[in-house]
């Protein structure tokens, strides 16, 4: 089985290292490094795994190295080890947005397996969404390997193009917090209406699982029919979403999924 290093301890890393772990990879196969040392020691002592304050250290025991630390330092961590170690025959696994293959190429050297992912929040539970765009430079092996280990944080899909990536990330990447906002105001409106907090909640939440799991169970369905079959003709359903509709809900998600594209097109350029 192949070794793999997690460079840095946050929440994403964290996520995916559990993730693993629940699905049974052996823990003394994975190492967390963190220059402070508070979190990788708690994820070692409850998991198990390597721990060690040296990204150096890291990188040399592993096959897959997850760069799992901010846009801005990632180049940094590359060049780091990349002065230190041979990497030939390893592969690196970004799950930052706005820093680009090339980027990471310029302290990896070309020819580097390099390997750019977009992961989201709900990886914590195992149900990410997470898309995946590989250089030329990597086999076909380590895309094999790599999609296995980004599973087990939820599901995958390869890109065709790399500024695709850019799209996960205002699609996929950002939508949880999309969703928060609407059940935020959902939940806001139960209170208003006399519920407490704790039941108004409970209804947003429910109702916000039962939609989803609908779409999930009813795949060969159009989500737009599921609408529509909730929705009777003069009924309150309907007279609810022609508010939405008439609001511009539609085109005003529009432009916010293409400011959180531009967003990430704009912490690319500052990243070059």
């Amino acid at each position: 089985m192949k070794k793999v290093a997690f460079i840095g301890a946050g929440n994403m890393n964290a996520s995916i290292i559990n993730g693993l772990i629940k699905q049974g990879f052996d823990a003394q196969g994975i190492i967390v490094s963190n220059p402070s040392p508070k979190k990788r020691i708690a994820l070692a002592d409850s998991l198990g795994i390597k721990q060690t304050a040296s990204n150096i250290e890291a990188a040399r025991f592993a096959d897959f190295i997850i760069l799992g630390v901010k846009p801005h330092f990632i180049s940094d961590v590359c060049q780091e080890v990349s002065q230190a170690i041979d990497t030939s025959g390893k592969c690196f696994l970004s799950v930052a947005a706005g820093c680009t293959i090339s980027q990471m190429e310029k302290s990896l050297g070309n020819g580097a397996a390099i390997i750019r992912t977009m992961p989201n929040t709900p990886a914590q539970l195992g149900l990410g969404m997470t898309g995946m765009f590989a250089c030329s430079a990597v086999s076909e092996e380590q895309c094999d390997y790599a999609e296995k280990l980004m599973k087990a944080a939820g599901e995958t899909v390869w890109l065709d193009k790399e500024n695709q990536i850019d799209d996960i990330t205002s699609i996929s990447g950002s939508g949880p917090a999309y969703f928060f906002l609407f059940m935020e105001a959902m939940q806001q409106q139960a209170k208003a209406a006399g519920f407490s907090e704790e039941v108004s909640r409970k209804l947003v939440q429910q109702t916000a699982l039962g939609a989803a799991n609908m779409v999930v169970y009813n795949s060969d369905l159009e989500i737009s029919q599921l609408r529509n079959n909730v929705t009777s003709k003069g009924g309150t359903t309907q007279a609810a979403l022609t508010t939405l509709i008439d609001g511009g809900l539609t085109p005003l998600v529009g432009r916010a999924i293409e400011s959180a594209l531009n967003r990430a097109q704009e912490i690319a350029q500052q990243n070059s």
